[in-house]
């Protein structure tokens, strides 16, 4: 588990370029003059003795934002919170019963700008031991996991492309089982396999 752990430190150290809903998609570009919405999820490792494993959650069905989507436990930076990390942790613990104390932050990746409007930060968090998830009723339809080293491969990932506001929008998509992991969440993964594969 310590390599995961090591593996994972030296791949966030590593210089990264930016990320955004954008990447794929350089004719597609929010109103220059709107101010983005600070967000921050957990991107949470579980070092079980199986194996290393990412826990995901599945948003509810009814949420106006994202409904069914698959996503980081996260959300929007509020007041009472101290930074992105502390809103991140809050979150987690709101949205899947995830202690802040139980999470070692390892560090953070490029703040990723969705065509939402929001500026998220990604936070890699590690925990072990038991954890039974508790999803938040309103929001969380489900919690899984996957097998960390499935998401760290980049061979998984595949472009794919829909039509969004009467333009072809292209993204990231790396399906796992039943789950369609696509969007914002498979950018930021992609992202971090390609930096641990350097």
């Amino acid at each position: 588990m310590e390599s995961v752990e090591a593996g994972l430190r030296q791949a966030l150290s590593r210089p990264a370029g930016p990320s955004s809903d954008f990447d794929l998609n350089p004719a597609i570009r929010p109103p220059p003059d709107k101010p983005l919405r600070p967000a921050a999820v957990l991107v949470p490792v579980w070092l079980r003795p199986e194996g290393a494993a990412l826990i995901l959650t599945k948003r509810s069905s009814h949420l106006k934002h994202h409904p069914g989507q698959i996503a980081f436990p996260g959300g929007k930076v509020d007041a009472g919170d101290a930074d992105p990390e502390a809103a991140a942790l809050r979150e987690a613990r709101e949205e899947i019963g995830l202690e802040p104390t139980r999470v070692t932050i390892l560090g953070a990746l490029p703040p990723h700008q969705t065509v939402t409007g929001f500026s998220i930060t990604p936070f890699v968090g590690t925990l072990q031991g038991d954890f039974t998830p508790i999803p938040e009723v309103g929001e969380v339809e489900e919690v899984f996991t996957v097998p960390l080293a499935f998401v760290l491969d980049p061979a998984r990932f595949s472009i794919q492309q829909r039509r969004w506001m009467g333009e072809r929008r292209r993204y990231y998509a790396v399906p796992y089982g039943p789950h369609y992991i696509w969007g914002a969440t498979a950018r930021i993964l992609r992202g971090l396999a390609d930096r641990m594969g350097r």
